[in-house]
């Protein structure tokens, strides 16, 4: 096939969530034309499945422009520009409309499985940028279609890919035997049946980050629900934060410094749950064997030999990585370390960076070996934990231009981005609508929250 046929092909998106959304909405502005593959029956399907946590970022830092251009023709208007969405409420309200708005040109229950250029395994080298991309796509009912496209977008984050709870970064020996005690999501403790199942019961947290400190400040309003006024019988509720690191002044994140207010606020929430003893810290504990005892609880077995006592439950939130397995036949640069993109790679070092001092990037960063294939969203930043919806929709903006051909606007760069903190998984507030006097946008001052309060359903 010729270059100029191959331009008449369509963009290819995988994945309909925030950032997939987000490309599409900018090829759109660029009358471009796009096919957006979705491996979920509908948009957003990943937000959906953590609809109870709340995002650390305000509505006015989740909409994107391009989007937003395109919704408001239908009436539709952004929620509350300082308020903070849920899963739930960023998936209903707004990717779901915008899916609307695209059509047929979303498809649903279409998980890509493979993607290639026609006639070239990654081995082959003649003609190669010339050949179109070939996408191979599994139907609902196991019928497998073939897309052809003049580049692809991969933005299907990492959601799908949960770390284990092995320090080695494979699943410990007996944790997949356990599986029945163990679950890699912040549970919602909205569900009564959930609640139940933690209620009165000691239960071990792996992982340092915000989705740690989500599920230990769950655990400690579900434990201070047994005091007089409490909703529900959390008498006995306990948890174990086991960590690989000790327990430092940066542990807890930037606190009332940080300028995402729902990000500094987990952060002490977290704090105040190992502070009134509903939770105990194991410092310095690298999993690697998870055992039963003769009552079936579980036993954490580290590499330096310790036994910690029994738990009944298990959460872990080890972070999330890339699944590249149906991207096996590109030519992909990726850093060997984060599995992000190489030139991308420094910009968002965990051990370097927060989400505000990323540096904003957009398609030189994101070029590979391979030309006109670009990974997007969670999904460019590999294993870093760093990551900010703006910093997607920024990403996606600098392609969608450099496809168009209009070079200068996708080496320049609009994007500012808040400073400290611990980045990446959720927010949780007492108050979840309401803002601090005065403030609004990603510097007020931080929300204050009550664990526990009185008539609190313990969700988010």
């Amino acid at each position: 096939m010729n270059a100029s046929a191959t331009t008449d092909l369509p963009v290819v998106v995988i994945g309909a969530g925030p950032a997939g959304l987000a490309a599409a909405a900018h090829l759109e502005d660029r009358g471009l034309d796009f096919l957006v593959l979705e491996a979920g029956p509908y948009a957003g399907t990943a937000p959906r499945d953590w609809a109870h946590v709340r995002l650390f970022s305000t509505w006015d830092e989740v909409v994107d422009p391009a989007a937003e251009k395109l919704l408001a023709p239908t009436g539709w208007v952004r929620p509350d520009p300082a308020g903070y969405p849920t899963g739930g409420d960023w998936a209903g309200l707004y990717l779901q409309p915008l899916a609307d708005i695209l059509g047929d040109r979303v498809r649903y229950r279409a998980r890509v499985t493979g993607v290639s250029r026609t006639g070239r395994d990654r081995v082959v080298d003649a003609d190669r940028d010339t050949q179109p991309f070939v996408v191979h796509i599994e139907t609902a009912d196991g019928r497998e279609e073939r897309v052809l496209a003049r580049a692809v977008i991969d933005a299907s984050g990492t959601w799908s890919t949960p770390g284990p709870a092995g320090a080695s970064g494979l699943p410990a020996l007996g944790e997949k035997a356990a599986a029945d005690r163990i679950t890699y999501r912040v549970p919602d403790f909205r569900d009564p049946a959930v609640r139940a199942r933690y209620a009165g019961r000691r239960t071990a947290v792996i992982g340092s980050g915000a989705s740690a400190f989500t599920a230990l400040a769950h655990l400690a309003g579900l434990a201070d629900s047994a005091a007089p006024g409490g909703s529900d019988g959390g008498a006995g509720t306990k948890a174990v934060w086991i960590l690989r690191r000790g327990i430092s002044g940066s542990t807890f994140g930037g606190g009332e410094a940080d300028q995402l207010p729902a990000r500094g606020a987990l952060g002490l929430a977290a704090k105040a749950a190992v502070d009134a003893g509903h939770a105990d810290a194991v410092t310095g504990f690298r999993t690697e064997a998870v055992e039963r005892d003769t009552d079936g609880r579980l036993i954490l077995v580290g590499e330096d030999g310790r036994r910690l006592d029994p738990v009944d439950e298990v959460i872990v939130l080890t972070g999330l990585r890339p699944d590249l397995t149906f991207l096996d036949e590109l030519r992909l640069g990726l850093d060997e370390r984060l599995q992000a993109p190489v030139e991308l790679a420094p910009l968002i070092d965990p051990n370097q960076h927060s989400c505000g001092t990323v540096y904003p990037h957009g398609v030189n960063e994101l070029s590979h070996p391979e030309k006109d294939v670009y990974l997007v969203g969670m999904k460019s930043y590999g294993r870093a934990p760093t990551f900010l919806a703006m910093t997607g929709y920024e990403q996606v903006r600098s392609i969608a231009a450099h496809l168009a051909g209009d070079r200068e606007a996708a080496e320049r760069v609009e994007l500012t981005l808040p400073e400290t903190g611990v980045c990446g998984g959720s927010g949780l507030f007492d108050q979840p609508g309401t803002t601090e006097p005065g403030g609004g946008g990603c510097c007020a001052a931080p929300a204050t929250l009550t664990i526990g309060a009185p008539g609190s359903s313990g969700g988010c």
